[in-house]
């Protein structure tokens, strides 16, 4: 299995970045213990700061054969419509997924707009959401 990890906004920032919220691990660190621990399955990462980079990144994936995009949009989620229609686009599964849990911060993080073009969303499980996202996709029957 192929699977594709994409990471938006500030999110090259983990480890440093509202540890309080966020957790004390950099990205990097999580991926490579990920990466460890699924190795029959193939996790490739992108992080952009950019909205553009990110869809044009989920474009790339059709040529590439990716089975499923784990995808942390960041602040993009709530009102990225673009991102919205780049998943519809695509038809590949894309799992929407939060280190914190957006319903219990503020106001304006509780409504995703990329959410109903997702087949899912984990939130608030810290890094180990990524993870949550892996078996998802381990699971599914193809």
């Amino acid at each position: 299995m192929k699977l594709l990890i994409i990471n938006g906004p500030n999110l090259n920032l983990l480890g440093r970045r509202e540890p309080h919220i966020y957790g004390k691990d950099s990205f990097d660190t999580f991926l490579e213990k990920l990466r460890r621990k699924f190795t029959d399955t193939q996790l490739l990462y992108y992080q952009s700061n950019s909205e553009g980079s990110l869809i044009d990144r989920m474009h790339r994936a059709i040529e590439e054969g990716i089975d499923g995009i784990i995808l942390n949009a960041g602040a993009y989620t709530h009102y990225s419509l673009a991102l919205h229609d780049a998943i519809k686009a695509i038809e590949i599964p894309v799992l929407e997924v939060h280190i914190s849990n957006i319903h219990a911060r503020e106001h304006f993080r509780h409504q995703s707009v990329i959410a109903p073009a997702c087949v899912g969303t984990i939130a608030g499980f810290g890094l180990m959401s990524y993870e949550m996202a892996v078996y998802y996709f381990l699971n599914q029957k193809h």
